[in-house]
């Protein structure tokens, strides 16, 4: 039943409406009493039902509980998967960093001259500090990995009796001991390491190198290239604007540097945190790279693990502090390199700009100095131009000799290449007559030989026309004599038919229904229920129907699987395929269908 149904049901029955039927009924029939109220039976199902539900409040909180202990294995087993790789990474970057060290202070005491008793010095306390490092480790950790080993040997080998309870206490308090003895060296190593954080943080000498660097930066912005200052140029005016470009610029970057500090003012390098939980948020967030999916949950959940003191929104708005932070230490340096990189820039087209200006004053110089050396020149040129032109014009005249000579040999060439072309034509249009002749010949015999060759084709077309119509007189008589066969099959198939209708009109006859029908006995009351009924009802009386119904229900329809199948494979629509003709066809029917109607027809 659907949603719609279901709404249409409550809103046209209701509980009243129920309760009313059943006490009409109960009144028809006769009843007037109520069946009591078993309440032990309620009771059982009320225990029963309190039962389930607390089983299945049972199960959920089992549920809840396996789910949350998959859901921190899964964090575990992720965690364990990044800090092994960054154990690894860290691993192998520092026996990199010793081996270059050590390389680095071999060649330098090798190649030094004056400075090599430092380097050897140096090579000493690095071996000194291996054996130191060797000694520690020899002390500390060997001890602990040879108590596991025996304890697993132990174990494993000799498992622990009844009668070995005072060894095993003696164990015991030798695994206190040491975990005593390690708990102690790990204090004296983190005070140590405490000790030495703070002396280097007393120093301060990353601050001062911080501010003497930014007081060098606010130096540098503030100051003009001496080179510009000092630079000879002839013209002042162009000499004003490239300082007052200098000074702009300086006073533009100066005032984005001032807006990106006010923005730390009140933030620290720790944004507010002491400096060893700003370092270990700084290492696990750096552990986690990006293309890890769902990076943030997990170094989320492991600096909720490594600093338990700290809540989550404490941990999101310190992160948020640290992206600002960072957000305006990058900003600062962007605007420090793009003032570098546009200062650059400025400074080479100065150079550039003054260099042009003084090559420019030096031509106008020049031109001025070049100006009476021209006057003097072009004197010289005129006269050497007339010159040429008498020359130019002799040379006109004689041209003018040599084309009329030349014209005359033309004329003499052309006459003769006129004749060689009429003797050239003469002797081609003999040859065209030759080819033409020769060509009417072929076409003659070409015209010879398909004469005789259509003949002959005509011939064998007569000859292949009666062939086929032998034959197609030999099939018109072949198909009559089948066609008498098949008639004369089709005349013993329906003397056979009707004989065989006749068996089973014959069959029906034997087998048909002798009883009369009777509608109103068959959905009348009977007897043993007219007892049960009181006197004083009135008797039920069925109405005769209007017609005799001899088919199938819908009931009985639907309970046959080749109906249901059918409609399945209409909805898919696969109906009309192969496979449906032969899925259906394989299908028996609910029941056998009876001897009498069984078909023969098709079967040989």
């Amino acid at each position: 039943m659907s949603g719609r149904d279901l709404r249409a049901f409550l809103s046209s029955h209701r509980t009243e409406d129920m309760e009313k039927l059943t006490q009409r009924v109960k009144a028809e029939l006769g009843i007037t009493k109520y069946k009591p109220v078993q309440y032990d039976k309620l009771q059982a199902m009320v225990e029963a039902k309190k039962l389930h539900s607390e089983k299945t409040e049972h199960k959920m909180k089992k549920c809840l509980q396996v789910v949350k202990e998959r859901k921190e294995s899964s964090l575990l087993l992720q965690h364990r998967q990044v800090w092994t790789s960054e154990n690894h990474k860290l691993s192998r970057a520092r026996e990199r960093g010793e081996a270059d060290l050590r390389n680095f202070l071999t060649r330098s005491s090798s190649e030094a001259g004056e400075d090599g008793d430092l380097f050897t010095g140096l090579l000493r306390f690095d071996l000194s500090l291996e054996h130191e490092r060797e000694a520690f480790r020899l002390a500390t950790v060997e001890p602990v990995c040879q108590l596991r080993e025996d304890l697993l040997y132990r174990v494993m080998s000799h498992p622990p009796a009844a009668n070995q309870h005072t060894e095993w206490v003696q164990v015991l308090q030798q695994v206190v001991s040491v975990r005593e003895q390690q708990q102690a060296v790990m204090d004296r190593l983190q005070d140590e390491c405490v000790a030495l954080e703070q002396e280097l943080s007393a120093a301060g000498l990353e601050e001062r190198l911080d501010a003497a660097a930014m007081e060098e930066y606010v130096s540098v912005l503030e100051r003009i290239p001496e080179e510009v200052l000092t630079a000879h140029c002839p013209y002042p005016e162009a000499k004003e604007s490239i300082i007052r470009a200098f000074i702009n610029m300086s006073e533009k970057y100066s005032v984005r540097l001032e807006t990106a500090r006010s923005r730390l003012l009140g933030l620290d390098r720790n944004c507010g945190w002491n400096e060893e939980d700003h370092l270990r948020f700084l290492h696990i967030v750096g552990q986690y790279s990006p293309e890890l999916r769902n990076h943030r949950g997990l170094y989320m959940d492991m600096l909720q693990r490594i600093l338990p003191h700290v809540s989550r929104a404490e941990l999101s708005a310190h992160e948020r502090t640290w992206d600002w932070y960072r957000f305006s230490v990058e900003q600062e340096r962007l605007l420090l390199e793009s003032w570098h990189r546009e200062h650059t820039f400025l400074w080479l087209r100065t150079l550039r700009l003054l260099e042009d200006a003084r090559v420019i004053y030096d031509n106008e110089q020049s031109l001025q100095n070049d100006r009476l050396h021209q006057q003097h020149i072009c004197a010289q040129l005129r006269q050497k131009l007339q010159l040429w032109h008498e020359q130019q014009e002799e040379v006109a005249r004689m041209e003018a000799a040599v084309a009329a000579r030349w014209q005359e040999e033309e004329k003499e060439r052309q006459k003769e290449e006129l004749e060689r072309e009429h003797a050239k034509r003469s002797r081609q249009k003999q040859q065209v007559q030759e080819f033409h002749e020769k060509q009417r010949r072929r076409r003659a015999e070409w015209r010879c030989w398909e004469e005789k060759r259509l003949a002959q084709l005509r011939r064998e077309m007569d000859e292949q026309a009666r062939r086929d119509k032998e034959r197609v007189q030999f099939r018109e008589k072949l198909l009559q004599h089948r066609q008498q066969e098949q008639q004369t099959k089709e005349r013993l198939k329906k003397r056979e038919d009707e004989e065989r209708e006749e068996r089973l009109q014959t069959l029906r006859n034997q087998v048909a229904i002798v009883a009369e029908a009777d509608p109103e006995r068959m959905m009348g009351q009977t007897e043993a229920w007219r007892t049960h009924i009181q006197p004083d009802k009135e008797e039920f009386m069925l109405q005769r129907p209007l017609y005799n119904v001899h088919t199938y229900t819908d009931t009985q329809i639907v309970a046959d699987p080749r109906v249901r199948i059918e409609q399945a494979l209409r909805t898919a629509g696969l109906h009309h395929t192969h496979y449906a003709r032969a899925l259906l066809s394989e299908i028996p029917p609910p029941k056998p269908p009876r001897r009498d109607t069984e078909s023969t027809a098709f079967k040989s």
